[in-house]
């Protein structure tokens, strides 16, 4: 693959002596014309975040490459399709919750005892989990071959939060889901794997002979699936965020979070309070997500913006890889997915409100 594709090389800074930036391979710059002046000022660091100076995210990124998405219209976003990447649009809600209720009952219904079949699920979205539940009991699904995975967990005080906590992912997840379906047809608790803090067993998992059909996630504010928010802007990596092989060679972990997410996270599920939200998680890996056949990001509008919304899906298609926007990284990936409820999908034009 062309380097100059991945975004991790120094962008310039804008110097008031009107010297244009650099322009962005994404938009159909030759590398080769760039004049003398201009390849000096490349070797700078990138600009500073706007949200979070010590660490990098989207800010980041080249103005031209903010620019272009912010211009898309949804119908844009259905043209970004090629192959090992698709764009799947929903009218309804109701549509788009069933749609992703519905891999987890394909993914299941392909298990066996002798050939398991799982899936890796998020929490946010949430509301595809109960359509999970009565699906398999309206059709009395046997799934009791089948595995799940969970992605990511809070991390608090040196272990991950017990099940007890307001905030638990596991705890959403036997509640929204597997407490729901009958005992008879709902798979052991030896299938349900949740990562902890002693991440051993959970990585075990993966190597253990179950295919993983499908990694479902959502995208959060910082442009993540799971907890794999960007990293730090320190070190080696004060000045360029690290390379996108570096960046996949990372497995289940725990993580310290970016600002960004902290703050969502209390947005969307705990009224704003962000003293109660932890800044640390345990999270799912590329190494996993490399593992699952296909990976299927949904957005309903309810977590990231219309922005963000329009990024992800752009730099995929173009196969523009950049770690201070860790989703990008799937454009990598074989067989990825976004699907999204066409009226959360929101504009970009400035509406003072």
């Amino acid at each position: 693959m062309n380097s100059w594709r991945h975004c991790n090389r120094p962008r310039a800074r804008r110097k008031a002596q009107n010297v244009p930036a650099a322009k962005s391979l994404a938009v159909g710059h030759n590398p080769r014309m760039m004049s003398p002046d201009i390849t000096q000022l490349a070797a700078m660091p990138r600009k500073l975040s706007a949200i979070a100076p010590d660490w990098w995210d989207y800010t980041t990124l080249d103005a031209e490459l903010i620019e272009a998405v912010a211009r898309l219209a949804p119908r844009d976003l259905e043209r970004l399709s090629r192959p090992g990447f698709k764009v799947v649009m929903y009218d309804t809600l109701e549509e788009f919750y069933l749609a992703e209720a519905l891999e987890y009952v394909d993914a299941w219904r392909q298990s066996t005892a002798d050939n398991p079949v799982g899936i890796c699920g998020p929490i946010g979205p949430t509301e595809q989990l109960p359509l999970v539940a009565r699906i398999v009991n309206a059709l009395s699904l046997d799934v009791r071959s089948g595995h799940f995975w969970g992605m990511d967990e809070w991390y608090l005080d040196g272990r991950e939060v017990p099940v007890m906590h307001p905030l638990s992912f596991e705890r959403a997840d036997r509640e929204l889901c597997f407490s729901r379906m009958d005992k008879k047809l709902r798979m052991p608790d030896t299938h349900l794997h949740f990562p902890k803090a002693d991440i051993a067993p959970y990585r075990k998992s993966w190597d253990a002979g179950v295919r993983c059909a499908v990694m479902q996630g959502g995208q959060g504010d910082v442009k993540h699936w799971a907890f794999n928010d960007p990293p730090e802007r320190k070190g080696k990596w004060k000045d360029t965020p690290p390379p996108p092989a570096e960046y996949r060679k990372l497995a289940t972990r725990v993580v310290k979070l970016h600002p960004l997410t902290v703050a969502q996270n209390a947005r969307t599920s705990g009224g704003g309070n962000i003293s109660l939200v932890p800044t640390m998680a345990v999270s799912v890996g590329p190494v996993e997500t490399w593992m699952a056949e296909k990976v299927s990001i949904w957005q309903a509008g309810t977590h990231d913006n219309p922005f963000g919304q329009r990024l992800t899906a752009y730099m995929i298609s173009k196969r523009i890889v950049d770690t201070a926007v860790p989703m990008s990284l799937l454009a990598d990936h074989p067989n990825v997915q976004f699907n999204y409820y066409r009226g959360g999908l929101g504009t970009c034009t400035v509406e003072m409100h």
